[in-house]
């Protein structure tokens, strides 16, 4: 009895080893499974199931980018000649697979595009430096068809460009004009997160990036070099900022916004290229409707300007006081500005139709017409249809700008009309507009210091800067203008 019971213990035992073999077999193998889909979830290595011509199917697309490349070595390969059609095919199939991010170019190699560029949602199209996307020669598109885009006329969200060098190939397309939207370099509407950064973008016909109706963009470290129209044009546009960017302006602005709110632009360098007709405002802030009571314009330097550093202007009908306000100006530095010798609105600030601007610590030198100025331009052709207007003056009244704490000297007279230039501050608008002057430092300006208004708080003495021939405004410990300026 004793013997039959060990038998039978001996074997449960064995059975219960047997299962528990089993189960831990099964749990391995389940784990290895899970450990390889794990891995190749982490890799994001997963081939093309699509049949492109042009696609390196011998190699598996890593991580979460598709590559493009002139040599052969992308996962889509181009070859000079209307390379737009294999970059829309790595940005759709980005946009077909979630898993995917980024669409990046190899350089160095020119990709020349016959077409538009198509982005859509949740998308890096980035490259390296030595990476150009070209217009071709003689392109003849549309006035509105833009170089970059979006995949979907009703809006995008989540889009980055950066790192690669866009050539606008102007003068190889001298048939179309500047200025009339042809050959926007970039183009999107009705979005939101857009960030544009760390490129090189110049010689083109119209914007360098354009936006309208847009919510939360943001456009830094960027190179701009000649654009036919704007740097960046941001038009009924919500939470904007504008910042490091080194631009040289063709024919319009650097940064400009229309009927637009939430802005900041700050930290960016811009200058005209060295031509009389070489551009108009440094940066251009435009109220005709909506609201526009939240702009912040700081710490820039804008020089060598050939129309104002800043233009500041609300017009066209009459307008609630809420509805274009509390524009702040600060902490900038302009120099040379205003050189155009066709026009009369030159300067260093021109403002109208704005109530309760602030305008402190900036220092302004050798800027032509004035420094800072209440004008509405006559005379004047506004976009888009450049259209003649007799003036752009504000139908509403009683705007008034504080003017405090600004270094101003070396002013010159305007190059066009120049009799009753060279002051310091004008006011050719004393009917509506009024300035409040407070604690200003002003030397050494070739008409004087005012015209149409006053101030029993400025102080009239050299600032003593530390060194103004290589245009640093900092001022001496013993310089009467302590404070004043950029501080």
């Amino acid at each position: 009895m004793r013997q039959v019971k060990n038998h039978f213990l001996t074997g449960l035992v064995s059975a219960i080893l047997s299962l528990f073999l089993i189960i831990v077999s099964s749990a391995a193998s389940a784990a290895i499974e899970q450990d390889n889909q794990t891995t190749v979830m982490e890799n994001k290595t997963i081939y093309n199931p699509l049949d492109f011509d042009n696609l390196n199917l011998g190699s598996p697309i890593q991580s979460k980018t598709v590559y493009i490349a002139g040599n052969g070595s992308g996962d889509f390969n181009c070859d000079g000649v209307d390379d737009q059609v294999e970059i829309n095919k790595a940005l759709k199939y980005v946009s077909e697979n979630p898993y995917l991010t980024t669409v990046y170019f190899k350089g160095p190699y020119t990709y020349v595009i016959s077409d538009s560029i198509l982005i859509g949602n949740n998308t890096t199209l980035e490259g390296d430096s030595t990476a150009v996307v070209k217009l071709e020669d003689n392109a003849n598109w549309p006035v509105g068809k833009p170089m970059i885009t979006q995949m979907n006329s009703t809006g995008i969200h989540e889009v980055t460009i950066e790192g690669f060098e866009i050539d606008g190939n102007h003068d190889s397309n001298l048939d179309k004009p500047t200025g009339y939207g042809f050959y926007n370099m970039i183009y999107f509407s009705n979005s939101t997160d857009i960030k544009v950064h760390d490129m090189y973008m110049h010689d083109g016909h119209g914007e360098g990036l354009k936006v309208d109706r847009s919510y939360n963009v943001q456009f830094y470290n960027n190179v701009i070099y000649k654009m036919g129209h704007n740097a960046f044009f941001a038009e009924d546009c919500q939470n904007l900022e504008a910042w490091n960017n080194k631009i040289t302006i063709r024919t319009d602005c650097g940064l400009r916004v229309l009927n637009s709110n939430h802005i900041r632009f700050h930290d960016n360098v811009i200058d005209s290229f060295y031509h009389w007709s070489g551009g108009d405002s440094g940066i251009m802030v435009e109220k005709t409707t909506g609201t526009v009571n939240d702009v912040e314009i700081y710490n820039n330097i804008i020089h060598d300007i050939y129309g104002s550093g800043i233009w500041l202007i609300g017009w066209l009908e009459s307008y609630p006081r809420e509805e274009a306000q509390n524009v702040h100006i600060f902490r900038n530095i302009f120099y040379n500005t205003g050189t155009n010798p066709n026009i009369e609105w030159v300067g260093g600030i021109i403002t109208s139709g704005f109530y309760d601007t602030l305008i402190e610590n900036n220092v302004f030198d050798g800027v032509y017409h004035a420094a800072i100025i209440h004008m509405s331009p006559i005379g004047i052709q506004t976009y888009p249809t450049y259209e003649t207007r007799s003036s752009l003056s504000p139908a509403s009244t009683e705007h008034t700008t504080i003017v405090r704490k600004n270094i101003i000297v070396n002013t010159q007279k305007r190059k066009t009309d120049p009799d009753g230039t060279g002051y310091a501050i004008i006011n050719y608008l004393p009917e509506t507009d009024a300035f409040v002057l407070e604690n200003n430092c002003l030397y050494n300006n070739s008409a004087g210091n005012y015209q149409n208004c006053t101030s029993s708080t400025d102080t009239y003495a050299d600032p003593l800067f530390v060194n103004r021939s290589i245009h640093n405004y900092r001022l001496e410990p013993d310089s009467p203008c302590t404070g004043a300026g950029y501080t």
